[in-house]
């Protein structure tokens, strides 16, 4: 009985000598030795953004802009966030810019291809227009092939008619 008491008395005090929690012996005022818990040093930062990357454009800019049903027009609210693409374009002039157009699921694979270059050209013309010079830009069409929300519903529709734009 004496035997299984000590071999768990020993077994505590062996994993509480294995404890996670890195220890640093200091000096007391009075001369005693006093154990105080140190500080677990923090899990080191994730990478930081680099500035004119598509992180960057996806964090501090956005890469989308939306489109109503059937429509490859811009509304207020696109041109807006367009132009803070013309920003983006203009503060890192080595950057070149993709833009692709999608559609929803509805409508045949080629109605929405062309509707999809029909989105990519609208905002290809916008940012044209405020400046941004023609070789720094492209345009693809994936029609309703890449939807961003999967879903049969109108929410996941209204995600999916869009024109994204790539940082190359």
């Amino acid at each position: 009985m004496k035997f299984r008491f000590l071999t768990v008395v020993a077994a505590a005090a062996l994993l509480a000598a294995c404890s996670s929690e890195p220890t640093t012996t200091a000096q007391n005022t009075d001369g005693g030795k006093v154990v105080a818990p140190q500080a677990v040093p923090a899990k080191p930062a994730a990478p930081s953004i680099v500035p004119g990357s598509q992180a960057d454009f996806v964090a501090n800019v956005g890469d989308r802009v939306f489109f109503g049903f059937d429509k490859s027009d811009l509304t207020a609210e696109s041109k807006a966030q367009l132009d803070k693409w013309v920003a983006f374009l203009a503060k890192y002039p080595a950057d070149k810019l993709s833009v692709s157009g999608h559609a929803d699921e509805r409508g045949t694979e080629e109605y929405n291809q062309a509707l999809g270059a029909k989105r990519a050209d609208a905002v290809k013309g916008y940012l044209l227009a405020k400046g941004v010079v023609a070789a720094r830009l492209s345009t693809i069409s994936y029609g309703k092939t890449k939807p961003a929300v999967p879903g049969s519903n109108d929410d996941a529709w209204a995600k999916n008619r869009r024109a994204e734009g790539e940082i190359k």
